[in-house]
């Protein structure tokens, strides 16, 4: 599936009607359909009109469902026709037993990992590094189970650039994060489904008072994605909550490490300062440093 298609879905998927919606996961999940059927048949396949097909092409930027179709083709063909990792995994899958579950586990992991691996898109991670780096503010939120990444991020974040706040929710007061704010802030949001609609919410309210976003979700169709001004796709093994977290952390600290590594003379004299706070205010046993570049 090409990106641009689905990046253009995304940007406009907040201004389709519900019907142009149904069309738009449709081409995101099928994008082999688009490239042999004609609009009409289209049409015949999510149960609208040709009509509406076409008015979804226009939405989107298109001249019409042949342009559509065309970048589609053209990103079919020039795909990896080999498997990915994970469906070479599930193809070799066998039923998890006592004796093998642990070798299971990994080698689901490993095989997310891969694939992610594959898709990652390395100009989209140094904008969202850098993104972080000139940002003199940065709100960092996840709830359930993104709440630990989340907080991991936020940690990690004020210990090699600081100025960075984790939004806990009611404990917190929004009123805060919305109007103590710089020009250049940042929000970096975690989400999967179900989607917490406070993270939404949060996410709505910073963008219309002028923040950057960096969404952190499952794809373009995310409440958050649609409201970003980078999106950093993650896919997980199901479900998520239990089994996703060594790719969401994976990819968590691949974006700290770009961090480290464009801001490198900052973060060296942030770092510094950081171990010699911490040797006065923590007692430590051995001399293995907390971070390194």
């Amino acid at each position: 599936m090409d990106e641009h298609v689905k990046e253009r879905i995304r940007k406009q998927y907040g201004n389709l009607t519900a019907s142009q919606k149904i069309i738009s996961k449709f081409v995101i999940e099928k994008p082999n359909l688009i490239a042999i059927h004609t609009a009409k048949k289209i049409a015949d396949l999510t149960n609208m009109s040709e009509a509406t097909v076409i008015r979804f092409c226009y939405a989107l930027g298109y001249t019409g469902y042949t342009q559509l179709q065309d970048e589609i083709k053209k990103a079919l063909l020039i795909a990896d026709p080999r498997k990915g990792p994970i469906q070479k995994y599930r193809d070799s899958e066998e039923i998890r037993t006592k004796d093998n579950y642990a070798q299971q586990v990994m080698e689901t992991d490993i095989a997310y990992l891969q694939q992610g691996l594959q898709q990652l898109d390395y100009g989209l991670l140094d904008q969202a590094a850098r993104q972080i780096i000139s940002a003199n503010r940065i709100v960092v939120v996840g709830f359930r189970w993104c709440h630990i990444p989340a907080k991991w991020l936020f940690s990690t974040l004020n210990a090699i650039k600081g100025n960075t706040h984790l939004y806990t929710g009611a404990v917190d007061n929004a009123d805060y994060f919305l109007t103590e704010r710089d020009q250049e802030w940042l929000v970096i949001a975690l989400s999967f489904p179900r989607h917490p609609a406070e993270t939404v919410a949060l996410v709505q309210s910073a963008k219309a008072l002028g923040a950057k976003v960096l969404a952190i979700t499952e794809g373009e169709l995310s409440p958050i994605s649609q409201m970003a001004d980078l999106l950093l796709k993650v896919t997980t093994p199901q479900p998520a909550a239990t089994s996703g977290m060594p790719v969401l952390f994976s990819l968590l600290n691949v974006l700290i490490k770009g961090v480290m590594v464009y801001d490198a003379k900052n973060v060296q004299k942030r770092l510094q300062h950081y171990d010699e706070i911490s040797s006065q205010l923590y007692s430590f046993i051995g001399d293995e440093d907390e971070f390194t570049i």
